[in-house]
């Protein structure tokens, strides 16, 4: 694990503006998760957490999350023979990113949480609708009306984001022909996937701020001491310590239930909010300056945290999970 983890490191820090098939290639890690008869790594979910984290850290605009995880286990859990046939070993080598979106509520959701929709339809076989906010990928894979199907978009709209190096696009599909690749039975199990995946990026963004702010602290002198030496820093970086260290707890447990999951999405959300906006306190002035990145950071935090649920609505979740609904 650490050497995949310094090896990600390494390679980011050589090249941040390499293109998905550059970095796929270079390190193999876009068919981690794909079985090995597919041209894959047969890995699991330990590996792609590592390599999350790396991400996550570096701020990277890789479609890792969308590509490797989302899209390779829907096809893995739910896809046909022939669709894995077809196109996992393309999605292992890099060839290709990809990206999925899931339509209409998952069976786990309470009636109170969003629909996801936009308006999609399947009718005899034909797409129909728009799909906001979805994560920016070529290849394009749909949960819809109890299928996985694949379909090619009328039109991309890429969004003006928060998160610049996170990039979401409006999807319209005017009856357009799907390709069946399987069923849904294991779409929230997907999903899911993509939150443990995406606690562990929100984990390695959270420990680079942590290690930006202590730098930080132990460089700036105020009064002849470093500003580390004051208890009101000290204390706050010794919470955030703490936030991240739970975290990666969190984020790398070995479980996959729906639960654990909702845990690691909430607290990692959490966390990171945190650890990026006492980055901006600890480094004061030059820390909202838009030279320094820790207001990319903050931006990338706060965009996460909306990315599949909101902390609070992991929270509802879990709390739908754990406790007995009361009579009146």
């Amino acid at each position: 694990m650490e050497l995949l983890r310094d090896t990600v490191r390494s390679y980011l820090a050589r090249r941040p503006d390499a293109s998905w098939g550059e970095f796929a290639n270079a390190l193999g890690v876009a068919g981690l998760a794909v079985p090995e008869e597919y041209g894959g790594g047969g890995c699991g979910s330990p590996e792609v957490a590592v390599v999350a984290a790396e991400l996550g850290r570096a701020l990277s605009p890789q479609p890792f999350l969308q590509t490797a995880v989302l899209a390779v286990q829907a096809l893995v859990l739910d896809g046909t023979e022939a669709a894995r046939d077809r196109l996992l070993p393309a999605l292992a080598e890099g060839a290709v990113s990809a990206t999925l979106v899931f339509a209409g509520s998952f069976p786990d959701e309470s009636p109170d949480e969003p629909a996801h929709d936009g308006g999609l339809r399947l009718e005899d076989g034909r797409l129909s609708g728009c799909a906001d906010h979805v994560l920016a990928g070529e290849l394009v894979l749909v949960y819809v009306s109890g299928l996985l199907v694949e379909a090619v978009p009328t039109g991309r709209t890429s969004y003006t984001t928060l998160d610049a190096g996170r990039p979401l696009e409006r999807l319209r599909f005017d009856r357009v022909p799907v390709r069946v690749t399987g069923g849904a039975a294991h779409m929230a199990r997907v999903r899911d996937a993509g939150i443990r995946a995406l606690a562990a990026e929100q984990y390695g963004g959270a420990a680079r701020c942590l290690e930006e702010a202590v730098g930080h602290a132990k460089r700036r002198r105020q009064f002849g001491r470093p500003i580390g030496a004051f208890q009101a820093i000290k204390h706050k970086l010794a919470d955030v310590l703490l936030m991240v260290e739970s975290a990666g707890s969190a984020a790398f447990a070995q479980t996959c239930s729906a639960e654990d999951a909702a845990v690691a999405g909430a607290y990692c959300s959490q966390a990171y909010l945190s650890a990026a906006g006492e980055n901006i306190q600890v480094h004061g002035g030059i820390g909202i300056t838009w030279e320094h990145d820790a207001h990319r950071y903050f931006k990338r935090a706060t965009s996460d945290a909306r990315l599949f649920r909101t902390p609070e609505s992991h929270r509802r979740f879990l709390a739908s999970r754990i406790f007995e609904p009361t009579s009146p």
